[in-house]
């Protein structure tokens, strides 16, 4: 609902306090030049079906994929979250477009659910969201979700999770109960 430029204002402005650079991939004419060029990934929020069919549109998947694993650095929030995982198919976004598929670049080997909420309102006749993400298991049984909770994230270098912020994520797995963990290196994936 705002455009690229006001969207890169925004996430320059904050990660200025930093020291970091941005520049968005809009800019360019060749975008896969450009992610190849880049010296780190920043994937932002907003609709994760528009996001992703973006990235396939680009032609970005691949390209994106093999530069995180060789080692740029991958920083992702909300949708970019998602993006990080196997698929998308844990957002909390309406499909407002469809993407070429679900796939995504499949950085992690978990799902993950940003914004994970707990909260079950009076009056909500609704499903929660722990209701929803065991739908998701019981139809893709092979398949971790961690709910990520507002102000944490998940750390990954030389293979090692590391939590940081201030809440547990809870983990769903097909057959168990969810749990709350702070150590994401003991979960088998």
């Amino acid at each position: 609902t705002f455009s690229y430029d006001e969207y890169e204002a925004k996430v320059a402005n904050r990660l200025s306090e930093v020291g970091i650079e941005v520049k968005s991939i809009h800019h360019f004419t060749n975008p896969v030049e450009a992610a190849e060029n880049a010296e780190a990934i920043v994937v932002g929020g907003g609709n994760t079906f528009r996001l992703l069919e973006r990235v396939q549109a680009n032609g970005l998947l691949d390209v994106i994929r093999k530069k995180v694993m060789l080692g740029t650095p991958y920083i992702g929030w909300s949708a970019g979250s998602n993006l990080a995982c196997p698929t998308i198919k844990t957002t909390n976004d309406m499909p407002v477009i469809q993407p070429q598929s679900f796939n995504a670049f499949n950085l992690v080997p978990f799902q993950i659910n940003p914004h994970y909420l707990d909260a079950h309102p009076d009056g909500h006749a609704g499903e929660t969201r722990e209701q929803r993400i065991e739908e998701f298991i019981e139809l893709n049984q092979n398949v971790t979700v961690v709910g990520l909770r507002e102000s944490c994230m998940i750390l990954v270098e030389g293979g090692q999770y590391k939590l940081i912020g201030p809440h547990p994520v809870r983990v769903f797995k097909f057959g168990e109960k969810p749990q709350e963990i702070t150590d994401l290196n003991a979960l088998k994936f």
